[in-house]
């Protein structure tokens, strides 16, 4: 049972919308564990989520937001600049479709340290869990934006590895650090200006999968593209994602697989939609919608020459499929937009980078 402490008080700070709505949704979030979050940029990112009846500590403090459990922790931190942006993207898997609330700041807002060799930063006084502050913090060095990739460690030997590796890049052949790392296997700890998350599990073996629940991915290849966040995934120009947060979904589980649709997580992520998607996307929807049950050819719907619009068309067609709708409108719609594209979303990519 997870345990919830609640430390907010009456004229304490809130996180704010970018309408001024307090940001209770990320409270309620933060008690759901159906929801699932993560730090990082494309190619390098730590995510955290639980179990139902996981142990867990959730501490909902006006300024910072946590969950912990034996296997990871998540913490979000006030910031007056932050936007919430709902999306959702197309999946390769035929009917399905990801939902993302993505935690943005503008982009001269968003920088981290963006350091490219290891360094030591000492004990880690911001660790979610009070057992875990005298553990020894050390920055990878991956010179990312709006992320700090750490490790932290109590291990004398790493330590010591660390340390004679400082001043060196983390990929560097001239040394054998990552090889300590990765048979180690210390907490991992990413951090931004919204969030940090806390990996505890063991790192797999190279070309091993990661398990079940909290884990981090570093992918040289993709860091190699320079990319804040997916291609795929609608952000608004000038924005840069910080944090995400998956709520439940209503046709997919926590492993991403199908199962039966849930109306009631349905409904609550397009409240959520309504009030933090793109505008232009939310009203693309809306049209589709209309247009398909006043029986509408599909031809008569012109889409602007726009990735994303038309993969809000598709994402669109297929909620309506999965909600309940069948017509002959919609499987004409279907059959005219709802086409297999290159410019559908690696369902890994858009969740794990």
């Amino acid at each position: 049972m997870s345990k919830v402490l609640d430390r907010q008080t009456t004229g304490s700070p809130v996180l704010a919308g970018p309408g001024g709505e307090p940001f209770a949704v990320l409270h309620a979030l933060m008690t759901d564990p159906g929801a699932q979050w993560s730090t990082g940029t494309f190619g390098a990112i730590a995510e955290f989520m639980r179990e139902p009846e996981e142990a867990a500590e959730v501490d909902l403090a006006p300024a910072r937001l946590s969950a912990a459990t034996a296997r990871g922790a998540v913490a979000l931190t006030a910031d007056p600049a932050m936007r919430l942006v709902a999306t959702e993207t197309v999946s390769r898997n035929a009917g399905q479709w990801r939902h993302t609330i993505s935690l943005c700041l503008p982009e001269g807002d968003c920088g981290m340290n963006r350091r490219q060799v290891v360094t030591e930063l000492g004990p880690d006084r911001e660790a979610v869990r009070t057992q875990d502050r005298n553990g020894i913090l050390f920055d990878l060095g991956l010179g990312l934006l709006q992320t700090d990739a750490c490790i932290r460690t109590t291990d004398p030997a790493l330590i010591a590895a660390l340390r004679l590796s400082e001043g060196k890049a983390l990929f560097d052949p001239g040394h054998a650090v990552l090889m300590d790392i990765l048979q180690a296997s210390p907490h991992r700890v990413f951090v931004s200006r919204v969030a940090r998350v806390e990996v505890f599990q063991p790192i797999p073996p190279p070309h091993g999968k990661s398990p079940p629940g909290p884990h981090t991915h570093i992918l040289p290849k993709l860091l190699r593209a320079n990319r804040t966040h997916a291609a795929t995934t609608p952000i608004p120009v000038g924005f840069v994602p910080c944090a995400n947060v998956y709520p439940a979904h209503a046709l997919l589980d926590a492993e991403g697989l199908p199962r039966a649709f849930d109306r009631a997580r349905f409904e609550a992520f397009e409240g959520l939609l309504s009030m933090y998607g793109l505008p232009e996307l939310v009203a693309a929807q809306r049209d589709v919608a209309r247009c398909v049950a006043a029986g509408d050819a599909p031809g008569s719907f012109a889409i602007a020459d726009d990735k994303f619009v038309r993969g809000t068309v598709r994402v669109a067609l297929r909620k309506l499929r999965a909600s309940g709708g069948t017509s002959p409108a919609l499987n004409a719609w279907s059959q005219h937009f709802d086409r297999s594209s290159d410019e559908d979303g690696d369902d890994e990519a858009q969740h794990a980078c």
